[in-house]
């Protein structure tokens, strides 16, 4: 076969079944456009009218860098406790039939329903030092409400349902009879777990901890709440980026939300490479 004909064969494409390629690409290229890429493009922008210097000494701010810490530590902590109890939960849902199962099933979407300053509410005046979740900690010294704990756990509940409604579909799709397979080869449970079940279902999980890890970094409402927002302890980067706007410091308020939007997409690439080399290690198997 000549390159000239490997070419011709390259370039002619079957037609599709569903016609208007051309024209929904070119929809969907516009409206991404209008809503994440111009905006995104205008936060920069403005952030670009910073010299480095003074780019540098917002980053290097000590309670900036704390604001930071307090976001993406917890969003991280959070979604990796989502990660895990999301697929138990998936486990009981998909596996199981009892009575209370679609109740349970519904409560699960509860937090995407439940607008996000009245979960902050609800979480504050139970694990306040008063509350009757905190009253329980307070007199071993341990303070849950306007701490860092208080902010991942509010994570916890508003991500949830990303991990349980990714999982979910993917694991309804394994037939019993995989694991009945596995048991018959001598696989104990253990290892029809880890060996046979999650391999398939890694790529779900990790697009689950990358929707509640997006969703904690960027939270406000749910959170600021139970923060307290205290510099340096317990305040988060969005809530110090509605400060810098309240002071009419615009520059440094795009300047610290361009910050957080690198660190985020260097984040979710890498989660999204390793999505990648899950799926291509275990989808074939």
């Amino acid at each position: 076969m000549t390159s000239a004909t490997a070419f011709k064969r390259w370039r002619v494409k079957e037609p599709s079944i569903i016609p208007g390629f051309g024209l929904t690409l070119g929809f969907s290229l516009a409206y991404l456009s209008l809503i994440i890429l111009i905006p995104l493009a205008g936060l920069v922008w403005r952030a670009s009218s910073l010299s480095g210097a003074e780019l540098l000494a917002i980053l290097t701010d000590a309670r900036t860098l704390a604001a930071l810490k307090v976001s993406f530590g917890t969003a991280l902590i959070a979604a990796a406790v989502n990660a895990v109890f999301g697929v138990l939960i998936c486990w009981v849902l998909v596996r199981y039939d009892f009575p209370g199962r679609r109740l349970i099933d519904a409560m699960v979407d509860l937090p995407f329903a439940l607008p996000t300053a009245v979960a902050g509410i609800s979480l504050s005046a139970l694990y306040a030092p008063q509350g009757w979740i905190g009253a329980w900690f307070a007199p071993f010294g341990i303070r849950i409400a306007y701490t860092p704990i208080g902010i991942t756990i509010a994570l916890i509940f508003i991500g949830l349902p990303f991990v349980v409604r990714t999982v979910q579909p993917v694991m309804e799709e394994i037939d019993r009879d995989v694991e009945e397979a596995a048991a018959t080869l001598g696989a104990n449970r253990f290892q029809t777990v880890f060996k046979v079940l999650l391999p398939g279902l890694a790529p779900a999980i990790l697009t689950g901890f990358a929707l509640a890890f997006a969703r904690g970094v960027g939270e406000y409402g749910s959170v600021v709440f139970i923060a307290g927002n205290i510099p340096y302890v317990s305040e988060i980067a969005p809530l110090l980026i509605v400060i810098r706007l309240e002071e009419f410091n615009y520059a440094g308020a795009t300047a610290i939300a361009t910050i957080m939007l690198a660190i985020s997409f260097a984040m979710l690439l890498v989660i999204n490479l390793i999505q990648a080399w899950s799926r291509a290690r275990y989808g074939h198997d």
